[in-house]
């Protein structure tokens, strides 16, 4: 094999976000930039000549493409071995999970997440480390620094590996394995559950509707509901990948699941309806004529875990990103177990569930998952509940209501407004961050203000330290709003304001969630100057 050196030049815009790099997939097909970022990645790292690495991402257009070039770089960078999805499909939970099970030195996942895909969609590339997780900042701020200045990338004079055909390829003197993406997740899924409850449960009627998006998620959900746990043929809808995601936009939320959601408020809504998104490690759940809110579903699910017979003997802990709803805080209190609050982003979970520290974490975003592997993982979530219904034999809107009359409820929104002029969103949240010293003490329709900061994270594992995480306002009667800029977006600059106010176990919870928090929507958008400066009467999306 002769090892070509290709010279090249650097691109400005390679930064990594909290989930690698995300662009247009039309910056991605430009000459170079996959092999430049790649390149990148290989050079900040050390210690991989003979080792494994794990390639796969969500389907989306332009993997099949990119996964041919991430091989040949990575044959003429000396890995010993690459195992790879077959099609190139792997869920990024699934791809944490075939790194972990093999040890692999890493893997590189292709996804631009929840975002849409296509020629005019999005793409993205991202490396997790050997723990499964992705790769932390100081590795990120690695690669960056070396795309601002690479002049080479390394290839070799190869045909493409046929990632259709399941066994053992090879490329240059590199081994390639085409392996069953689904195999070794629904393995490490029935010993984390009890498959023969929950199988039952699908024998007496139990029924159910999965919205897997025409994303990654749908052969696994195939496999595990229909074929492994008897949910009938049909549970599992949209359940063929495809490059666009069929058109559609694979995010499980209320505005781009709406069909699922008006379903499961119908007469006609099945016991249990949930979706995932485009690489699968996200997650929406709703009960029939109840919506589960992603905070509310970390803090059930943790105050339920030991239903599962891999959480039978309880947790060892909680962690959640800031932004968060502190409902899961409630939970780690009454269990007498430790809670971590982090910066957003599934990275700084990892040290926790390293270090043993915690066992299950979530995020408001919808993402879920516990120390099984390293990445939030939508079918995980969706199958604990799975767990939790069959053990307890109620409804999911009986088993919310039980959780509020025991914790309260945390009435909670999250308000996006998307694609805003960076410099504008870049001038609202300096010009918010400068108002702060003077804000503790103020009254604002009625509310005290007791905290405003900017939120910055202080490992507890490694001792390093994350700023300038987000904008905290916290009034003396618990509610909280929290103001941030989204890293997953590829376009301009996503505000996102976080909105929550705590009702005790004896208060009411049947509120409308807009009504219940007017006041706090009104004193954000006095304090950050929400309309002025961006021009928007309203969210994008209200989650």
């Amino acid at each position: 094999m002769s090892i070509l050196t290709v010279d090249t030049k650097p691109f400005t815009d390679q930064k990594p976000g909290t989930s690698g790099l995300r662009k247009r997939t039309a910056a991605f097909m430009v000459e170079n930039y996959v092999e430049n970022f790649v390149q990148s990645i290989f050079d900040s790292l050390d210690g991989f000549k003979g080792k494994t690495l794990v390639i796969g991402g969500d389907g989306r257009y332009f993997n099949d493409v990119a996964i041919q070039k991430i091989i040949r770089i990575a044959a003429a960078n000396g890995f010993g071995t690459v195992l790879v999805g077959q099609n190139g499909l792997l869920s990024t939970p699934g791809a944490s999970h075939v790194i972990r099970h093999h040890n692999a030195f890493g893997g590189i996942i292709l996804s631009a997440s929840h975002n849409p895909g296509g020629p005019d969609g999005d793409f993205g590339i991202k490396y997790n480390v050997s723990n499964g997780g992705p790769a932390p900042e100081k590795i990120t701020d690695a690669v960056f620094a070396r795309t601002k200045e690479i002049d080479r990338y390394l290839t070799i004079d190869a045909p493409d590996v046929d990632l259709a055909s399941i066994g053992t390829h090879h490329s240059g003197p590199m081994v390639v394995e085409v392996i069953d993406p689904v195999t070794d997740y629904a393995a490490l899924m029935a010993e984390l559950f009890d498959f023969e409850r929950i199988r039952a449960m699908f024998a007496n009627g139990f029924t159910m509707r999965f919205d897997a998006m025409h994303a990654v998620t749908g052969p696994y959900a195939k496999r595990i509901l229909e074929e492994q746990l008897g949910a009938p043929e049909g549970t599992v809808i949209n359940g063929t990948p495809l490059p666009d995601f069929g058109g559609g936009h694979p995010d499980p939320n209320l505005v781009h699941a709406k069909d699922l959601y008006d379903l499961m408020m119908s007469a006609d809504a099945p016991d249990f309806g949930a979706a995932s998104d485009g690489d699968g490690d996200r997650n929406l759940i709703i009960g029939k004529g109840r919506f589960v809110t992603p905070s509310d579903s970390l803090a059930i699910l943790a105050a339920n875990a030991s239903y599962a017979p891999g959480y039978s003997e309880g947790i060892a802990g909680i962690a959640r990103s800031m932004p968060t709803s502190a409902a899961a805080d409630r939970v780690a209190e009454k269990l007498g177990v430790g809670m971590y609050e982090t910066p957003t982003g599934w990275k700084f979970f990892g040290n926790l569930l390293d270090a043993g520290k915690v066992t299950i974490c979530g995020e408001e975003s919808a993402g879920t998952g516990s120390n099984h592997v390293r990445e939030k993982d939508g079918l995980w979530a969706v199958l604990l509940w799975l767990n939790v219904l069959a053990a307890r034999e109620q409804s999911v809107d009986a088993i919310v209501r039980d959780h509020w009359a025991t914790y309260g409820r945390n009435y909670y929104t999250r308000h996006d407004y998307e694609e805003v002029d960076l410099e504008v969103a870049n001038e609202l949240m300096d010009a918010l961050r400068e108002s702060l010293a003077g804000l503790q003490g103020q009254m604002q329709h009625g509310h005290e203000i007791v905290l405003a900061d900017d939120f910055t994270y202080n490992d507890p594992v490694d001792g390093s330290t994350s700023a300038k995480q987000g904008v905290r306002i916290g009034f003396a009667d618990g509610s909280r709003i929290v103001f941030r800029l989204s890293g997953t977006g590829t376009v301009g600059a996503t505000l996102r304001v976080y909105l929550e106010r705590y009702e005790p176990p004896h208060g009411q919870h049947d509120l409308d969630t807009q009504a219940a928090l007017a006041d706090l929507i009104t004193i954000a958008d006095a304090l950050a100057e929400i309309r002025s400066r961006t021009g928007r009467d309203t969210p994008s999306v209200i989650t």
